[in-house]
């Protein structure tokens, strides 16, 4: 099991930053793949950027590359979202969420926190 936490979320306006920040426990999560997924209004659930928590690898998608950065403290158990230069389309809940590499779907999910960006 693996218990996820998030926080950090607000309204924010467009070009403003916002870090959130993901609080992880449990069993073994250090060979988990973690990963930031969002759900904008009115559209299906989107992955961001994940990481691989053992070895630091990333990936971010288009959208967000050069604007977000995905990265991990192994003293503090946190996974973060670092997100630069918002823009309204960014509006969305942000999940953080942990699989095990061979999985297809993300087994393990935070509640969530709302990002709004204002233009």
């Amino acid at each position: 099991q693996v218990q996820l936490v998030e926080s950090g979320g607000g309204l924010v306006q467009a070009g403003g930053s916002l870090r959130l920040s993901c609080a992880v426990s449990g069993q073994a999560f250090s060979s988990y793949t973690m990963a930031w997924l969002r759900q904008r209004p009115g559209k299906e659930r989107d992955i961001v950027a994940r990481i691989n928590w053992s070895v630091g690898t990333t990936y971010h998608v288009d959208s967000v590359k050069g604007r977000f950065t995905i990265s991990r403290d192994n003293v503090k158990n946190t996974l973060y979202l670092q997100m630069n230069s918002l823009k309204p389309e960014d509006t969305a809940v942000y999940y953080c969420a942990a699989k095990l590499p061979f999985q297809r779907d993300y087994a393990y999910w935070g509640q969530g926190t709302q990002v709004t960006v204002s233009s």
